[in-house]
């Protein structure tokens, strides 16, 4: 039969709440969005043009012992 029935969805979500609680949900709601806002912000400043930075007094020879 599967899952394509309401009444079974409703049964899984019933067990779901059961187990973690309606406040860890809520965190995990609240964490997952927090996720993704910053996966979008990420991806568009990764869009923008970079300019060249100039770093001075950076030496690229390491010193030897």
């Amino acid at each position: 039969m599967g899952f394509s029935s309401i009444t079974h969805w409703l049964i899984v979500l019933l067990i779901v709440f059961l187990i973690f609680g309606t406040s860890k949900l809520r965190n995990i709601g609240s964490d997952l969005g927090a996720a993704v806002k910053n996966f979008k912000d990420a991806v568009k400043d990764e869009n923008k043009p970079k300019t060249k930075t100039i770093r001075r007094g950076v030496s690229k020879t390491r010193a030897r012992k």
